[in-house]
């Protein structure tokens, strides 16, 4: 194993520690949203099937919950172990950030949780409430912070560099740097889409068990019409933020595109095969002009190509590969939540559409990986942009102990993430199988 480069090893075991924890966040924090908006239904109208999917969801938020604080400590040892250069380099802007993050975000979650969970016949309705609301705020501050520390890397700003460590100017500047308010909604949204096919698939699988309850139904409403919504949303702030990658990141842009010479009128590869070798796309399909219109909206805009930056540009077909699944995952999302829709509205829910939302119920994490591995791929050979490389931050530890380690969390986290998806899906099973015999037993027939 010492015949592997540490770095990239390194690289590699903090992707898989982060690809697993991302996983469960990104679903905590629209599932907040998703209970407190059930909650309030339930208090406005005292139709008892909106607490039954409130009760219901919230068992789901739970089990996300706790694999997301098991997940999330184990990547703050990774920066001690593989990147000690980097808290070095940046550690008095990142380790406030994280610090607010636990004290303002994860502190008022984990207090108001246990409110929220098992408060409810203990504390008043509106005590419950606004548990269900801290709760949801605070996922949402949570992510807040994270953001704001991983757009600083990527668009950093507030600070100068004393002594080769990075000194704090104005937090202003920092926590609200240039690629922040696109990232932040950028990944607000995916995890509302994630939720929502989420909702979707697993109350689809319950209509195809026999439950058609009303619970049932209004989860899968809410699913859909949310996903539908969304959709459109990300398309106009996802083209936002490519514009201003464009800006400030132009090499990840080339990658993402696979230009590699810089031109006016740039066209948009649809397909190809992008060869570093040779600096070329093999069996190229494109559209000319297309990328300078949505990158510059200017049919004839500049965009810079890979070879305008040397060898300070990130890995071509990687990130290629992975934006274009992120799209292509967008508009398969953006199809089956208009059809769905629409077939819900007009009350014939078709059991091929059920069959297929049961397929895509975690379809949302496929995107936000992809679209994840776009944007940190597209980072390198930069930790944080123009201040400091991946190698510079990297440790000394052997590449046989980094691969040991790597094997250990790949395993350890393909077991949690197929014990997740089967107790979801257990949970989902039971409460049909429930429904059905209680309405069996109340003589009531399912269509």
């Amino acid at each position: 194993m010492d015949s592997f480069d540490p770095v990239i090893l390194a690289r590699i075991q903090f992707a898989a520690n982060m690809t697993f924890h991302i996983l469960f966040p990104t679903i905590s924090i629209g599932m907040g949203w998703v209970l407190l908006f059930f909650k309030t239904r339930f208090v406005a109208t005292g139709e008892p099937h909106w607490m039954d999917a409130y009760q219901f969801w919230v068992k789901v938020f739970a089990l996300t919950f706790a694999l997301g604080v098991v997940s999330g400590i184990t990547m703050s040892f990774q920066f001690g172990t593989n990147w000690p250069g980097f808290m070095n380099t940046v550690g008095n802007v990142a380790g406030p950030l994280l610090a607010y993050e636990v004290l303002t975000a994860f502190f008022l979650e984990a207090t108001m949780l246990g409110i929220m969970l098992f408060g409810r016949g203990r504390v008043s309705e509106r005590v419950h409430t606004r548990a269900t609301f801290l709760v949801a705020f605070g996922t949402s501050l949570s992510a807040f912070w994270i953001l704001a520390l991983n757009s600083w890397m990527h668009t950093p700003a507030g600070f100068e560099m004393i002594d080769g460590k990075a000194h704090v100017t104005s937090w202003i500047a920092v926590i609200f740097n240039p690629s922040f308010p696109y990232r932040f909604a950028h990944m607000m949204i995916a995890s509302g889409l994630t939720v929502a096919f989420l909702l979707a698939g697993l109350s689809a699988y319950r209509w195809l068990k026999g439950d058609r309850g009303r619970s049932v139904q209004a989860s899968l409403r809410t699913g859909l019409y949310v996903a539908a919504a969304l959709i459109p949303l990300q398309i106009v702030v996802g083209d936002q933020h490519g514009v201003n990658t464009l800006h400030h990141q132009p090499a990840k842009i080339a990658a993402m595109e696979a230009i590699w010479d810089g031109q006016n009128g740039a066209p948009a590869v649809l397909f190809a095969v992008p060869d570093n070798a040779t600096q070329t796309n093999q069996f190229e399909i494109s559209i000319p002009k297309l990328a300078s219109l949505y990158l510059t909206h200017d049919w004839n805009g500049e965009v810079k190509g890979i070879k305008d930056f040397g060898d300070q540009h990130p890995p071509v077909a990687p990130v290629f590969w992975a934006f274009r699944v992120m799209v292509g995952v967008g508009m398969l999302m953006l199809a089956v939540s208009w059809l769905g829709s629409w077939q819900i509205r007009q009350g014939q829910l078709q059991p091929w559409m059920a069959r297929v939302l049961v397929g895509m119920t975690f379809v949302g994490w496929i995107a936000l990986i992809a679209g994840w591995y776009t944007t940190e791929m597209g980072r390198q050979p930069w930790l944080v942009q123009g201040v400091l490389t991946a190698t510079q931050a990297a440790s000394k530890v052997p590449a046989s102990h980094i691969s040991l380690t790597l094997a250990m969390y790949i395993s350890t986290y393909a077991m949690l993430l197929l014990a997740y998806v089967s107790v979801v899906f257990h949970l989902a099973r039971n409460a049909a199988k429930a429904e059905v015999n209680l309405g069996v037993d109340r003589g009531v027939v399912y269509a």
